[in-house]
C-alpha cells in the first residue's frame, strides 16, 4: 500500500497538469463520443479527411520533400559535426541498441502489418504514376517499388526534423526534453513556459495518440484477424475491446524495467526475430522472383524518386495519393512527435551526422529487403495460384494478408506463429516508447515519467484503438492518422527554420574566419563508444 501511495505521489508530484489535463481528458471525450456514435464519429473522420486530402495534399507532399532535402543535406553537410551533447560526452547506448530502439519505435508496428499487405493491394489498384494494369509483372514491379517509396527514406525523416533541435537544446542547453523545445531558436530555452510553447505540447499529445492509435489498431486488427484464420477464434466488439486494451496494458513489465533494460532488450529481440523471419522467407519463398523483381523495383525506387515524392496527381481524382501517400506521410507526421522525442531521448552524445545516417541510411537498408521478400512473395503466391492472397483478404480484410502467405511456406505453421509472436512483440514496443514519450510531453519533459502515468497514457490508447476497429476500422485509422498528423505539418517546418538558424550561427556556412563551436566529428558511426548499455 506504501509503495502504491508512493508511486502515485510522484505521478502527481511531476505532472505539467495544463499539457496532462487539457491532453488527458480532450482524449477521454473522443473515446466517450466515439463510444457512443461509432457509425457517426467514423463518417465526420471521414469527411474531415477528405477534406484535408483534397484541398491540402500539398501541404504534405511539399513538406516532406523539404524535409528530406533538409535531412540529406545535414547528413553530408559541415552541419552533420554537431555533437549532441557535451564536447567530450560518449554515446550513451551502444550502436546496435540505438539502431534497434530507433527501428522498433519508428516503424515496426507498422511494418509487420503493411509488409506482406501493400503491395498486395498496389498490385490489385495500380498508382497512377505507374499507368500499369491490374495484376500485371509491370504492376508487381510498380507495387512493390511504391511500397519501397513508403517505407523508405522519407518515412524516417519527421522523426529527425523533431529529435534533432529536441536533443541538440535539451544535452547542449539543459532545454526540457518535450517538443515545444522546437520553438527555442525563436524563443530561447528560458522562455519555454509560455502559452505558444504548451499549445505545442497539447497538439504533439493529440497527434501522439491519434498516431498511436492508428498502429496500435492495425496491429491489434492483425492480431485479432490471426486468431481467426489460423485458430478460428472470432471475438465479438467487446473481446476486441479488452484484447487490444490488455495488449496495450501487457508493456507494464517492460516499462517498468526502464529504457535500458526494458525498450532496449526487446528492441534487440524484435530486430533478431525480424530478421530471421526475413531470411527463411527469402530461402523457402520463391527466391528468383524476389530477387528479379526486387532489384528493378529498387533501381525504380531511386531512378525516380524525385518524381514520386513530388507526384500529387493534379491531373486526375487524386483519390489515390489521399489514400495512400497522404496517409502516410500524415501518420508518420503525427508519429514525429513521440517518435521525434523517443529518438532525441536516445542520441545523447551522438553526432547529427550518426544520427541522421543512422535513419536514412541504417533503417533503410533494414526496410527493404524486409518488403521485398514479403511484397514479392505475396504477389508471385497469388500469381501463380500458391495461395489465394487476394481471396482471403476479401474475405477477411487486408490484416490477413500475412498469415496465408507463411502458411503457403514449408514450415507454414511455425512462422505464423513466429509472425504473430513479432506482430505482439512489436505492439508493446511501440506501445513502450509511445507512453515514454507522453510521459515526458506531460511532466514538462522528464527523462524518466512515472510508470503509473505511463500505464495511463497506454490504456488510453489501447481503449481508442479498439474502438477506432470496432466503429470504423481500417478507414477510421486512416482518418485518424491524416487529422492528427496535418498540424505537425506546419510545425516541422517551423523546426526546419529554427535548426538553420542555430547551426547557422553555431556553424557558419558562409563565414571563413568563423571558428566552429562544433566538436571533431566521428565521421563513422562504429567510432561511437558506449558509456553504458545494460
Amino acid at each position: 500500500m506504501v509503495n502504491i501511495r508512493q508511486a502515485f505521489n510522484r505521478f502527481v508530484e511531476e505532472l505539467d497538469f495544463g499539457v496532462f489535463g487539457v491532453g488527458f481528458s480532450t482524449s477521454l471525450l473522443a473515446i466517450a463520443v466515439f463510444f457512443l456514435n461509432p457509425e457517426t464519429s467514423a463518417e465526420v473522420m471521414g469527411r474531415v479527411n477528405e477534406f484535408l486530402w483534397t484541398e491540402y495534399t500539398w501541404v504534405y507532399v511539399g513538406t516532406m520533400f523539404l524535409m528530406v532535402v533538409f535531412s540529406l543535406w545535414l547528413m553530408v553537410g559541415p552541419w552533420g559535426k554537431i555533437k549532441l551533447g557535451k564536447p567530450d560526452e560518449k554515446p550513451e547506448f551502444r550502436l546496435l541498441s540505438f539502431f534497434a530502439m530507433m527501428f522498433s519505435a519508428g516503424i515496426a508496428a507498422g511494418i509487420v502489418f503493411w509488409g506482406p499487405a501493400e503491395a498486395l493491394e498496389h498490385y490489385q489498384t495500380v498508382p497512377p504514376l505507374i499507368g500499369a494494369d491490374p495484376q500485371s509483372s509491370a504492376a508487381a514491379v510498380g507495387a512493390i517499388q511504391y511500397t519501397l517509396f513508403h517505407w523508405g527514406v522519407s518515412y524516417w525523416v519527421p522523426y529527425l526534423i523533431v529529435a534533432l533541435p529536441i536533443a541538440y537544446y535539451a544535452f547542449r542547453k539543459d532545454a526540457p526534453m518535450r517538443v515545444s523545445t522546437l520553438i527555442a531558436p525563436f524563443v530561447g530555452v528560458d522562455n519555454l513556459d509560455g502559452l505558444t510553447a504548451k499549445a505545442i505540447d497539447v497538439m504533439a499529445v493529440f497527434a501522439t495518440i491519434g498516431g498511436i492509435a492508428t498502429t496500435l489498431g492495425f496491429v491489434g486488427s492483425q492480431f485479432l484477424t490471426g486468431l481467426q484464420y489460423n485458430f478460428g477464434i472470432s471475438l465479438g466488439d467487446s473481446g476486441t475491446v479488452l484484447v487490444i486494451t490488455g495488449l496495450t496494458v501487457a508493456f507494464t513489465v517492460s516499462v517498468a524495467l526502464g529504457v535500458k533494460k526494458g525498450i532496449a532488450r526487446l528492441s534487440r529481440f524484435n530486430m533478431g526475430v525480424f530478421a530471421v523471419l526475413t531470411v527463411v522467407t527469402f530461402l523457402l519463398g520463391p527466391t528468383n522472383y524476389i530477387m528479379n523483381t526486387g532489384l528493378q523495383s529498387v533501381g525504380n525506387y531511386f531512378a525516380e524518386f524525385l518524381r514520386m515524392t513530388l507526384y500529387t496527381n493534379a491531373t486526375g481524382s487524386g483519390e489515390w495519393v489521399g489514400n495512400w501517400t497522404v496517409f502516410y506521410w500524415a501518420w508518420v507526421f503525427s508519429w514525429a512527435p513521440f517518435g521525434g522525442l523517443f529518438v532525441a531521448r536516445i542520441s545523447r552524445g551522438r553526432t547529427i551526422r550518426q544520427v541522421v545516417a543512422t535513419a536514412l541510411i541504417g533503417a533503410t537498408a533494414a526496410t527493404i529487403p524486409w518488403f521485398l521478400t514479403m511484397g514479392g512473395s505475396a504477389i508471385f503466391f497469388e500469381q501463380n495460384g500458391v495461395a489465394p492472397m487476394l481471396e482471403m483478404v476479401s474475405e477477411y480484410g487486408v490484416s490477413v494478408s500475412g498469415f496465408p502467405l507463411f502458411g503457403a511456406l514449408p514450415f507454414g505453421g511455425v512462422l505464423s506463429a513466429v509472425f504473430m509472436l513479432l506482430v505482439v512483440t512489436f505492439f508493446i514496443t511501440s506501445a513502450d516508447s509511445s507512453t515514454l514519450a507522453l510521459g515526458m510531453l506531460t511532466t514538462g519533459g522528464k527523462q524518466h515519467p512515472s510508470t503509473v502515468n505511463r500505464v495511463i497514457w497506454g490504456a488510453l490508447m489501447g481503449g481508442l484503438a479498439s474502438l477506432l476497429i470496432v466503429g470504423g476500422g481500417i478507414n477510421a485509422l486512416r482518418s485518424s492518422a491524416i487529422i492528427t498528423g496535418f498540424p505537425f505539418a506546419i510545425i516541422s517546418v517551423v523546426a526546419i527554420a529554427g535548426m538553420a538558424l542555430e547551426f547557422q550561427r553555431v556553424n557558419p556556412l558562409f563565414s571563413s574566419g568563423s571558428k566552429s563551436t562544433t566538436t571533431n566529428d566521428t565521421e563513422s558511426l562504429e567510432q561511437a563508444v558506449p558509456n553504458d548499455d545494460d
